[in-house]
This record gives C-alpha cells, sequence and structure tokens, in this order.
C-alpha cells in the first residue's frame, strides 16, 4: 500500500529527477507554482520553471547533490525552503523541495541536554 504523507499537508513538496524532470508535485505544490489556467508542469524540466541565477544553482545541485536552505519573503509572506537530495535505495535519484510558510511569530526554542 503506497502512503502519500504529504498530500494533505500544508507544506509545498516538490520531487525531481536527477535530469530535472519534476515528479511530483502534492496539492499545496499544485496551488502554490500552478495559477488557474496554467499549463501542468509535472514532466517538464525544473530548470524552466526558474530565472537566473536560481536556474544556475539549481542545475549545480542536480549534478552535485548536497541541501540547500533558505527562507524567503513574497508578498509580506516568509517561508523557509529547503532543497535536499532523495534516494533511490543507495542511488541518488533527484531533490525534493519543501517549502513551509512561516508563521509572523515563531518561537524558536532552545532545548538543552538532558544532564
Amino acid at each position: 500500500m503506497k502512503r502519500d504523507y504529504f498530500e494533505k499537508a500544508d507544506v509545498a513538496v516538490t520531487v525531481c529527477a536527477k535530469d530535472g524532470t519534476i515528479l511530483d508535485m502534492n496539492a499545496k505544490s499544485c496551488r502554490t507554482f500552478l495559477k488557474p489556467g496554467a499549463e501542468p508542469i509535472l514532466g517538464k524540466n525544473v530548470l524552466d520553471c526558474h530565472p537566473e541565477p536560481a536556474r544556475s544553482m539549481l542545475a549545480d545541485m542536480l549534478a552535485h547533490p548536497r541541501t540547500n536552505a533558505y527562507t524567503v519573503e513574497k508578498e509580506g509572506v516568509k517561508k523557509l525552503i529547503y532543497q535536499c537530495p532523495w534516494y533511490d535505495g543507495e542511488e541518488y535519484a533527484g531533490f525534493m523541495e519543501i517549502s513551509i510558510v512561516l508563521p509572523e511569530n515563531m518561537p524558536n526554542r532552545v532545548r538543552k541536554p538532558k544532564p
């Protein structure tokens, strides 16, 4: 039984193959990146969806797998963008992007190790 843990999650999850082909998008990702009437992008190359310099950075990430994390603010909405490689068994298969809207006053809790 296949479980889709991210389909109804309130985070945008987009999965790409190592050649950049967009393999999967959860519902939030579709709402985020596909405006009404827009052409579907599943099967398209993620590089075609980004302007420079993001396009070159993503191309390099596809060729040299690594994690990239940052925050971005657009129209007053701040998001955490987390891009990381994913693997099919032991083999690098591409990368996924998880985009999370951050609350305006998000608490930061510092946890100390137990003695």
